[in-house]
């Protein structure tokens, strides 16, 4: 039996929601190291203390540029996935390519939730879990993770008793 390539694409807000969460997680970065950069200054510690945070506020920023900018565009352009009734299909990558099939009759459950940024684009994750390891598949319309939560549920004779509560 041959396996077709997934073809289901996630939302294009998932671009919008990687950058704010790039953006968030930057700025901390980018605080702290300020703060150290102060405090190097205030009270002259030895001089390679400074040499060295001076270049990793470059390398911060370098990769925030990646991260904020041109990653988050990739990352949803590459992200796909299937299901059918026999497996669970999730390939996505830019630089680091990863295609995941799960079988059905390993899943043993389905979830999704949201954070505050999906939930203001009307997104959510889906989130399976094996007895292994657990996968998701992000950015999804709210009534779609909902569908395909229930659709995955059912596929692989999740009992309404096993279902977690939605984290909406």
């Amino acid at each position: 039996m041959k396996i077709q390539e997934p073809h289901q694409k996630i939302s294009r807000d998932a671009v919008k929601v990687w950058r704010i969460s790039s953006v968030i997680g930057h700025f901390i970065t980018l605080s702290i190291l300020g703060g150290l950069v102060f405090l190097q200054n205030r009270y002259d510690w030895v001089e390679w203390v400074g040499h060295i945070l001076f270049i990793l506020v470059i390398l911060v920023l370098l990769h925030a540029v990646y991260g904020i900018f041109i990653y988050p565009i990739y990352q949803q352009r590459t992200w796909r996935y299937a299901i059918d009734e026999h497996y669970i299909q999730l390939k996505h990558g830019v630089l680091e390519k990863s295609h995941i099939i799960v079988p059905m009759t390993k899943v043993q459950y389905v979830n999704t939730n949201q954070g505050p940024i999906l939930r203001r684009y009307k997104l959510a994750t889906v989130t399976i879990g094996t007895m292994a390891s657990s996968h998701e598949i992000p950015a999804i319309p709210e009534k779609e993770a909902m569908e395909l939560r229930n659709h995955i549920a059912f596929l692989a004779k999740i009992t309404e008793k096993e279902l977690p509560n939605d984290t909406e």
